[in-house]
């Protein structure tokens, strides 16, 4: 920029040609000019040329000195040369800055000549950009080991037999994953965002919904835990953002709206259904288990637990355990390591056994003396004498609610607690009857 400046200070600074001057005098002068001064090859040639310039009048002025300067004057003045090599003095003088000032300037060739404009970004993106960076610390990266023993060396080794997410709960070190991600492990590694990597122990877990909690013996100022939300106000069609470590790469964000509510899944487990589960078109793959579903707040309202893809890849049908679920569940963890989840104490028929009968409900197959239903006196089904299958109850409802399979038995229980008396109405035979049950708590589980 410099040379730039130079150069027009030096051509501004430039004498004008007068107005006197026309172009059609300038080139027959240099015309003549050139004719006339050009040597000749031949050294010889020249001789005529230069006794002729010693015999012009210019020649008569210069041999004067009193005259010397009018001599000058009157010649160059008169054809207008002065101001001819003057501006070529100047355009010469202009291209040596130039030159001189590209070689020693103290920035690179090419960027000298190229404006970087800086990137721009949308509101919604940079939301989105801040609520990943915001909340990525608060998400983990999990490691299943299993012991194996070499088949040659019979040494006991400890391999990685799967991995998952997983998410800070509080400042005490209790993460939150899926059970699924932690079952059949010896030993349990949790990554942190800054990765650093600590054992984990179970605090506990719950089956039948597919949630576990661990803890790891991490300085507080290490642990941020997640911001909770509430999912009972979801609604469909909102964003919603998915992070987690899937195939075991670095954290990753994927984004998608909610496409569904109240859905019901099996658990990878058990096989009981969990109800009002989250849809989301958010990409969950494998490794994203257990991670955390966000809203556009950045708050928590579901665990990612499951995609529905007969392949195992994403398919735009993720599954999400909603936050109020996973509350409870994790607050009995902390508290006394199991969930106290009420229970009737029996074993029921698949839902197609019963259709075929021609009715609804959940036909009881098994109630154990020692559970609540045994102790009710619920019948199961058992073979007489000569072998014949002769049906036990079947439930229809639950506190005056119809039961017309399984689930719905299952979502009743989920409302009820540990010790209440609920009212059964049964089939039995050909009449229906009404027995008061005292839920009881699960059994204990290694």
């Amino acid at each position: 920029m410099a040379a730039y400046s130079l150069i027009s200070t030096l051509c501004s600074a430039t004498p004008s040609l007068p107005t006197a001057l026309s172009r059609s005098r300038t080139s027959e002068f240099s015309h003549s000019l050139s004719k006339s001064l050009t040597l000749p090859r031949n050294p010889s040639r020249a001789v005529p040329i230069l006794s002729a310039f010693r015999n012009s009048s210019l020649s008569d002025s210069l041999s004067s000195g009193s005259d010397l300067r009018y001599g000058v004057r009157k010649f160059f003045l008169e054809e207008k040369f002065f101001s001819s090599a003057l501006d070529s003095l100047f355009v010469f003088c202009a291209s040596v800055v130039l030159s001189v000032g590209i070689f020693i300037a103290d920035v690179d060739s090419a960027s000298a000549f190229v404006i970087n404009t800086p990137r721009k970004l949308q509101s919604d993106e940079l939301a989105t950009v801040r609520l990943f960076q915001e909340n990525t610390p608060s998400v983990v990266y999990i490691t299943n080991l299993a012991v194996r023993q070499d088949v040659f060396t019979l040494d006991v080794l400890e391999v990685p037999q799967g991995s998952g997410s997983g998410f800070v709960w509080d400042k005490n070190g209790h993460i939150v994953t899926n059970y699924h991600v932690i079952r059949g492990a010896s030993d349990l590694k949790v990554t942190l965002a800054d990765q650093t990597t600590y054992d984990a122990k179970v605090v506990g877990f719950d089956q039948d919904k597919d949630v576990a909690v661990l803890r790891v013996d991490a300085p507080k100022d290490k642990l941020r835990p997640i911001p909770v939300g509430v999912s009972a106000d979801l609604l469909v069609g909102q964003k919603v953002y998915a992070i987690g470590n899937p195939f075991g790469l670095d954290h990753t964000l994927t984004t998608g709206v909610i496409s569904g509510l109240r859905r019901e899944i099996s658990s990878a487990a058990t096989g009981r259904p969990i109800q009002d589960v989250i849809q989301t078109d958010a990409a969950i793959n494998p490794g994203n288990s257990g991670g955390p579903l966000l809203d556009s707040s950045g708050s928590l309202i579901g665990i990612n637990t499951a995609i529905y893809s007969p392949s195992g890849a994403s398919s735009g049908v993720g599954f999400s355990i909603p936050v109020d679920t996973v509350g409870g569940i994790v607050d009995q963890l902390v508290k006394f390591g199991k969930v106290t989840r009420p229970i009737l104490g029996i074993k029921f028929a698949p839902d197609q056994s019963v259709e075929q009968l021609g009715v609804s409900g959940v036909l009881v197959l098994d109630a154990p003396a020692r559970g609540p239903a045994g102790k009710a006196g619920l019948l199961p089904t058992k073979r007489d004498a000569y072998g014949r299958l002769i049906l036990g109850d079947i439930i229809t409802s639950v506190n005056g609610t119809k039961v017309n399979n399984g689930s719905d038995l299952y979502r009743i229980l989920d409302q009820c607690k540990v010790g209440d008396k609920v009212t059964v109405e049964v089939l039995r035979g050909d009449h229906k009857e009404k027995i008061p049950v005292i839920l009881e708590s699960t059994p204990d589980e290694t």
